[in-house]
């Protein structure tokens, strides 16, 4: 498939799903998706769930799941290539719902993701893609330090996790955007909050047999061999093709 500039690609979706349908929904009081909340700004709407963080609207007729390690490379392309395009076309309207969920693969996942949820749900999205734009700084200053001290964050406890998050400077990302040392600190030592991540990534296994990084499940199925944005795209061109 030809790889589309960003936004070509979102402009193309949002015209694949049409104003009709919008309009359609609008009018028809039985349809399944009706805005009524936050109409045409359903990307600020985020809330916490039992597996992880949902952006947009929570009724919307559409659910996506996206599966994302914090240490995978794919998981940070997709991040700048794939998630604006989805905000503007199908976000923002309230079209789809999507929730990220985290995929815990080594103890730096672990640590990233207890950052990634610490504090107000609201600012998820922007820590989320913090963490995933400067990947290739801090996951670089990781790959690159010594075997001794990658040896200690690889245990993964407590201790290990705020090492790692001082040394790559992932927990200075947060304090720099308001977030006090004390919070961070204390979602690095939630120990509870740890364990739930890895839990959670069993069950999501157990449920959708996630097979890899990007992954994504459309309506409570999982995606066959789709694993980036190109492969996304003409997907849900498809689900959400205008009528006629």
């Amino acid at each position: 498939m030809i790889k589309l500039p960003l936004l070509c690609a979102a402009a193309a979706l949002a015209l694949a799903i049409g104003p009709a349908g919008a309009q359609q929904s609008l009018s028809n009081p039985d349809s399944a998706f009706v805005p009524q909340d936050n109409p045409g700004n359903w990307q600020t709407t985020i809330t916490r769930t039992p597996r992880g963080h949902l952006i947009g609207n929570p009724k919307a007729d559409a659910q996506m799941i996206e599966f994302v390690s914090y240490t995978c490379g794919h998981c940070a392309q997709f991040t700048a290539q794939g998630e604006p395009a989805l905000e503007l076309a199908l976000l923002m309207p309230g079209k789809m719902a999507l929730e990220v969920r985290p995929v815990i693969r080594n103890a730096i996942d672990l640590t990233v993701s207890l950052l990634a949820a610490c504090g107000d749900p609201a600012g998820f999205k922007d820590r989320h893609r913090a963490f995933m734009l400067s990947q290739d700084e801090w996951l670089g200053k990781a790959r690159n330090a010594p075997q001794s001290q990658q040896a200690i964050w690889a245990r993964g406890d407590k201790a290990a996790r705020m090492n790692a998050a001082s040394a790559l400077g992932l927990g200075k990302m947060l304090t720099t955007r308001g977030q006090s040392a004390g919070e961070v600190n204390a979602c690095l030592m939630d120990d509870a909050a740890a364990q739930k991540l890895i839990e959670n990534g069993r069950a999501d296994y157990a449920e959708f047999a996630v097979p890899g990084t990007p992954s994504f499940a459309l309506d409570g199925k999982l995606l066959d061999q789709v694993h980036s944005w190109d492969a996304l795209y003409p997907v849900l061109s498809a689900r959400f093709a205008a009528p006629g």
